[in-house]
């Protein structure tokens, strides 16, 4: 199997995983006796817990080895599913929420995607990541689509055979250890071509004992992508789909199914959109692409609450998703274009964790917004106004950097 099939399975089963996992944990937690407060600490240590493990693993990576802490993570993924589902006590749970990857939501976590992204830019020519990126992005989105039917699917039919609902959930916790286990054997089989140049290599020690977390000829340029990229998340934080269903729901009188349906599209239409990015990359360039595409989304997203009735405040949403992933494959491209192959890893984790961060503040600031009447439009337009001073400010801080590709 080549690096570029064997990184593309990697991802459909993990994400598939993330999936499979994410429509049962919390009722696998309750059913295991732990109280609600128990449950939201080890969601929240999962969490920070993930974010720490990916800085070490992602700013080592360039230098004790891409495939070694590949095998680390899927390892870590395997170990906090088999605790997961052998214990109910609250102490080794809690060990396993921290130094273990779960994704209680379903989307990516851990030190997978940065280091991923990285061993693909290796082998890849500049000209086709974007393209390669785009249906990365693709395939994944649709393996946690799968994953989630298919875990809801298992706790259905094992409960229908009088399985206990706590056993049902634990099957699926068994699942998600199981593709930890695969992981670990596939990542074996990576090559050395997914590892930097030999030549680029740093031989000192490992990043997480230094200041410069992996990075040195490109640590300027990535701090200030980081930077932006806490912005546009923090940004659109205040419009997770979560928040904008309710929003639809409290303003509308839209029904689960029609949310449901309407999201499905959405997503759908999102998901495509990132495959169109790839023929104006090679057009226009990478950051024109970037800004070009999400500029325009923004203002979209911004109008939606301005429209006066369903069908049109819908259309624009709809409009927004047809083009609102573009910028996502090109700005994993520029950012692997933007620094040294050496530094490949580190710049993605550091990036990747910056915007986790920012989108994790948000909703703290946004839930009080929705919960007013009065108020529960202006979550739109802040994320709008803030992702358009996004696009500006990307523009204007690295309009002039040339990139070896372009």
């Amino acid at each position: 199997m080549s690096d570029l099939r064997l990184l593309f399975t990697t991802r459909i089963l993990r994400l598939f995983a993330y999936g499979f996992l994410s429509v049962v944990l919390v009722l696998y937690l309750a059913a295991a006796g732990l109280s609600q407060a128990q449950i939201a600490l080890l969601l929240t240590l999962t969490l920070v817990g993930d974010a720490a493990i990916s800085l070490w693993i992602t700013t080592s990576a360039d230098r004790i080895g891409r495939k070694r802490m590949l095998i680390l993570g899927a390892a870590l993924m395997a170990l906090a599913g088999v605790l997961f589902a052998t214990t109910s006590s609250f102490v080794p749970l809690l060990v396993a929420a921290t130094i273990g990857v779960i994704s209680p939501s379903g989307n990516e976590v851990g030190p997978f995607l940065a280091i991923e992204q990285a061993a693909l830019a290796e082998e890849i020519p500049a000209a086709q990541r974007t393209r390669i990126f785009a249906w990365y992005n693709l395939v994944g989105s649709f393996a946690t689509a799968i994953g989630a039917l298919a875990g809801g699917g298992l706790v259905h039919l094992l409960q229908g055979r009088g399985h206990t609902p706590h056993a049902s959930y634990q099957a699926v916790v068994v699942g998600y250890a199981v593709v930890g286990v695969a992981l670990v054997g596939l990542f074996t089989r990576l090559s050395a071509a997914a590892e930097p140049p030999a030549s680029e290599r740093r031989s000192r020690r490992p990043a997480f004992l230094e200041a410069d977390l992996g990075l040195e000829r490109s640590r300027g340029n990535v701090l200030q992508l980081a930077g932006l990229f806490t912005v546009d998340a923090f940004a659109g934080g205040f419009v997770v789909q979560a928040y904008v269903a309710y929003w639809f729901h409290t303003r509308f009188g839209v029904a689960p199914a029609t949310l449901g349906a309407i999201f499905f599209g959405a997503n759908l239409l999102a998901g495509l959109s990132a495959l169109s990015a790839t023929w104006l990359a090679a057009r226009i360039g990478l950051l024109r692409t970037m800004v070009a595409t999400h500029l325009p989304s923004n203002v979209l997203l911004a109008l939606v609450p301005l429209m006066p009735n369903l069908p049109l405040a819908m259309t624009v949403l709809l409009l927004r998703f047809s083009i609102s992933q573009m910028d996502v494959p090109t700005r994993q491209a520029y950012t692997m274009a933007l620094v040294v192959p050496a530094e490949r890893s580190a710049a993605a984790g550091l990036t990747g964790i910056a915007r986790t961060l920012g989108a994790a503040i948000a909703p703290l600031v946004a839930g009080p917004l929705y919960a007013s009447a009065a108020l529960a439009s202006v979550p739109f337009i802040v994320a709008g106004g803030l992702k358009i001073l996004y696009d500006l400010a990307v523009w204007r801080v690295f309009r002039r950097v040339e990139l070896p590709a372009e």
